[in-house]
């Protein structure tokens, strides 16, 4: 198959990577508000000295993000901050610099982050909200996808 004829799956690849990316991080953050709080996460951010909102800051971006993700909508700005939400949970959560060898511990957060940083850089494609209201897979003002 040549490599143009890959090309044409663009505006596919995009939609998949939204949506699976959208569904895992509302699968995430749906913990946070509902059910039983994951007390690790309550932990960790105790551990940390972070503020107890970050967790109401991360359930916000995870779960209503991962939809606007799947619906491909304001797509390179949920990406890069979703991509900076996972930087922070590899740096603080899971502890990478303290032992980056431990893969194990951050690959989630590692995949996630990566994940959501190209659809901030590639934008979401034709197959998409933005598509629909801002023409050709823009995402925002002139950047094109």
């Amino acid at each position: 198959m040549r490599v143009h004829s890959m090309e044409k799956l663009r505006p596919v690849a995009l939609l998949l990577l939204r949506v699976g990316l959208g569904v895992i991080f509302m699968h995430n953050g749906y913990p946070k508000f509902w059910g039983a709080r994951l007390e690790h996460i309550d932990e960790m951010v105790h551990i940390n000295h972070l503020p107890a909102y970050f967790v109401d800051i991360a359930g916000v971006l995870e779960l209503g993000g991962g939809a606007l993700l799947i619906a491909g909508l304001f797509t390179r700005i949920l990406g890069l901050l979703l991509a900076g939400e996972m930087a922070i949970a590899m740096w603080k959560g899971e502890q990478f610099f303290q032992n980056p060898l431990a893969v194990d511990k951050y690959e989630l957060s590692l995949a996630l982050g990566v994940g959501a940083f190209a659809l901030a850089t590639f934008g979401a494609g034709p197959i998409s909200l933005d598509g629909i209201c801002f023409g050709k897979g823009r995402s925002g003002r002139g950047a094109k996808s």
